[in-house]
């Protein structure tokens, strides 16, 4: 089981990559992912006291997934796509478990449509706004190799996170 120990850093050259799909031969494998996903999210809210979502990458398991637990409820997302991107936008500090003590002004589209394949590798769409949308549009960057560093809305769009006691 992987660990806060086992996420990958700002700086890492895996962070910048392309995530290949996740193809349906590979659903027996899914299972383990999350599992791991979801270890190393426990630790980091533990640690950081933050943290909604996940991508693969993340954890160097260089596939399109994201995992998700909102209010108690794990959601997997395959393949995730998003579409419909609202024309409004909202500005925001983002953070990222890759770097915890980093917080980033980017702007975000308020409401977006995600598609993606669920666990069973089923079709579904989802609609979204706000900070969920944001979450998704963050989350689905790092499947592209994009960092919320690269989005700051300007060279003064960074701040410390004060350290948890």
């Amino acid at each position: 089981m992987k660990t806060i120990a086992d996420i990958v850093l700002l700086g890492d050259p895996r962070l910048y990559e392309q995530c290949a799909p996740v193809l349906e031969a590979e659903l027996p494998l899914v299972a383990g992912w999350v599992a791991d996903l979801h270890a190393v999210m426990a630790d980091i809210r533990a640690t950081y006291h933050f943290g909604r979502g996940i991508a693969a990458p993340q954890i160097g398991v260089m596939k399109r997934l994201v995992y998700l637990h909102l209010d108690g409820q794990p959601l997997v997302l395959l393949n995730p796509e998003l579409v419909d991107l609202s024309p409004a936008t909202f500005e925001l500090w983002d953070d990222c478990m890759s770097f915890p003590n980093l917080l980033v002004r980017v702007q975000r589209h308020q409401q977006v449509t995600v598609r993606y394949r669920d666990e069973h590798w089923q079709l579904q769409s989802w609609t979204v706004q706000d900070g969920i949308s944001e979450l998704l549009q963050h989350e689905c960057d790092h499947l592209d190799g994009i960092l919320c560093t690269m989005r700051a809305i300007d060279p003064h769009s960074f701040r410390w996170r004060p350290t948890p006691a």
